[in-house]
C-alpha cells in the first residue's frame, strides 16, 4: 500500500511552482504523502515499494479535457476536409455505432492515453444510435477496465436537418428523451465522492446541433443535480457565420444569454473568441479546452490561449476525437500547444511550464477537481506519470520539463491512478495491448 519513488527530477505544479532536481515521492493508500528533496525518510515508517527514478521526470498526470472516444474506430476518414464537411462525412458511418463498438474503440482510445501520461479522460459522447444499446455503460466499463479517472459528458443532438441543423434526422433524439437520457446516467453512474473515478457531466453537442431547449434544458439539470456542463463553442467561424445569421450574436453571446457561462461549465475549443469574450470567460471562470492538434488537423485557428490565461479562465488541454487526431496522444498535445501559442502571439506567448500547467492543473480547474488532481501536493490522489529520460533522445539535455515539452513525448517508467500501476516500463499493466488493438480493429470493420 506504499510506494516510495527516489532520485527523480520533479515538477509538482502547484502554487509556487516547486521542483525538485533529485527528489521523491511517497505514495501512501492511493495518496500523495510526502513530497520533497532528496531520499524518503525511513525512520519510523514501512519502507513498502522503493523505485529507483533515476533518469526520470516525475509529474502529475496528465489531465485529458475533451475527446470523443468512439471515433477511435472510424480514423483515416475525411482526411481533407472542413470541419463542417467531415460531420457530414462522418455522421451516417456513426449512426451505426452499438455498445459493443464504443467499448472496443474507448478501451483503444484510453489505452492510448494512458501510455501518453494522462490518467483522467473527459468523454464527449453525443451519438446514440436507437439500436445502439447502453453506450454510456460502454464508455465506463472501458475507463474501469483501463483503469482512468473518467469524466464522461452525456452528450446530446435534438436538431437534425430538417431543422436546420447538421446532423441526419435518424442521428439525433427527441429534446424530452435527450434530457431525460442525460438524468439516467447522471443516476445511475455518477459519483460526486472525493477520489471518484466516473463523474458524469450534462454536454448537448454544439449550436449548430441541438435547439435552445435542449441548451436551456441541460442547463437547468446538470445544475440541479450538482454535474458540470460541457459543449462544443466558437470552434469555427461556419459556426459564427451561422449563430449571427440565425440569432443575432456570437456562439460565446449566445452562450451567455443561455446561462451558459460559468464556474461549472468548460467549453471545447474556444478558437474564434471576441476581446469581449475573452472577459467574459475570464469573469465567470468559464474553462476552455484547448485542442490544438485537432484544431490543426482541421485548420479551425488558433485558440487565443494567452489571452485566456491573463483573463483568469481556466484553460486545459484535449486531444478531441480520434478522427481528428489520429494520434490520440496527450503528451504531445503540450508540445502543440506551445507551438500554437508562439505562432499566434510570438516566442513568449505561452513558457514550457504553462505548458505543462494547462496538461495538468489547467484541467483539473476546467472539471472542478484542482483540490485532488494537477499537482504532486500531500492529501491529493496520487495520479502521477514517471517519465523516463534515458537514451538517446533525452541524454544530457538541462532541463527535464523541456524534455517532456519540447520533445518527443517520453515513454513511461511508470503511471499510476490513485496509487494503482496502469503503465509500467512503457507497457499497458491493465489489459492486454495487442487483445484491445484486435477488438478495435474488428470494431472499425463492423463500421465499415
Amino acid at each position: 500500500m506504499r510506494t516510495v519513488l527516489e532520485h527523480a527530477a520533479i515538477a509538482t505544479v502547484d502554487a509556487d511552482g516547486t521542483e525538485y532536481r533529485d527528489g521523491h515521492v511517497v505514495v501512501e493508500d492511493g495518496r500523495i504523502v510526502a513530497v520533497g528533496e532528496g531520499a524518503a525518510r525511513r525512520e519510523g515508517v514501512p519502507h513498502g515499494t522503493v523505485i529507483d527514478a533515476s533518469d526520470c521526470l516525475i509529474t502529475p498526470g496528465l489531465v485529458n479535457t475533451h475527446h470523443h472516444l468512439y471515433q477511435w474506430a472510424t480514423r483515416g476518414r475525411a482526411v481533407d476536409a472542413t470541419l463542417f464537411q467531415w460531420l457530414v462525412e462522418l455522421y451516417p458511418v456513426w449512426s451505426g455505432l452499438d455498445a459493443e463498438i464504443t467499448h472496443a474503440a474507448a478501451s483503444a482510445g484510453l489505452a492510448r492515453l494512458a501510455l501518453t501520461g494522462c490518467t483522467t479522460v473527459a468523454d464527449h459522447h453525443y451519438v446514440f444510435p436507437s439500436d445502439g444499446g447502453d453506450q454510456i455503460e460502454a464508455l465506463v466499463s472501458a475507463a474501469n477496465r483501463i483503469g482512468v479517472r473518467a469524466h464522461i459528458v452525456r452528450g446530446s443532438m435534438d436538431r437534425g436537418e430538417s431543422q436546420g441543423g447538421l446532423p441526419p434526422d435518424n442521428l439525433v433524439e427527441d429534446t424530452e428523451a435527450a434530457l431525460l437520457g442525460t438524468e439516467q446516467a447522471i443516476d445511475k453512474y455518477h459519483d460526486p465522492s472525493p477520489g471518484a473515478r466516473i463523474r458524469i457531466a450534462a454536454g448537448p453537442c454544439s449550436p449548430f446541433t441541438v435547439t435552445e431547449q435542449l441548451m436551456t434544458g441541460a442547463a437547468e439539470l446538470a445544475r440541479r443535480k450538482g454535474v458540470r456542463l460541457h459543449t462544443h463553442l466558437a470552434e469555427t467561424l461556419d459556426e459564427e457565420e451561422q449563430c449571427l445569421a440565425e440569432f443575432g450574436c456570437t456562439p460565446a453571446e449566445y452562450a451567455d444569454k443561455l446561462g451558459w457561462l460559468g464556474e461549472d461549465v468548460w467549453m471545447a475549443h474556444s478558437v474564434h473568441l471576441s476581446t469581449a469574450a475573452i472577459r467574459r470567460y475570464g469573469a465567470t471562470r468559464t474553462g476552455a479546452a484547448h485542442c490544438p492538434t485537432s484544431n490543426g488537423r482541421l485548420g479551425t485557428g488558433i485558440a487565443p490561449v494567452r489571452d485566456l490565461l491573463d483573463a483568469g479562465a481556466p484553460v486545459g488541454l484535449g486531444v478531441d476525437g480520434a478522427a481528428s487526431n489520429e494520434s490520440g496522444g496527450l503528451g504531445e498535445e503540450l508540445h502543440e500547444a506551445l507551438l500554437q501559442a508562439r505562432q499566434r502571439g510570438g516566442p513568449t506567448a505561452l513558457s514550457v511550464r504553462e505548458a505543462l500547467w494547462m496538461g495538468t492543473m489547467g484541467g483539473a480547474r476546467c472539471l472542478g477537481r484542482e483540490r485532488e488532481l494537477g499537482s504532486l501536493e500531500p492529501g491529493k490522489l496520487a495520479d502521477l506519470a514517471v517519465w523516463d529520460l534515458r537514451g538517446l533522445r533525452y541524454a544530457g539535455i538541462e532541463d527535464p520539463v523541456a524534455a517532456l515539452v519540447l520533445g518527443a513525448t517520453p515513454p513511461l517508467k511508470l503511471l499510476m491512478t490513485g496509487g494503482e500501476v496502469v503503465v509500467a516500463d512503457g507497457e499497458l499493466r491493465t489489459a492486454d495491448e495487442s487483445t484491445v488493438a484486435g477488438e478495435l480493429a474488428a470494431a472499425a470493420r463492423r463500421l465499415r
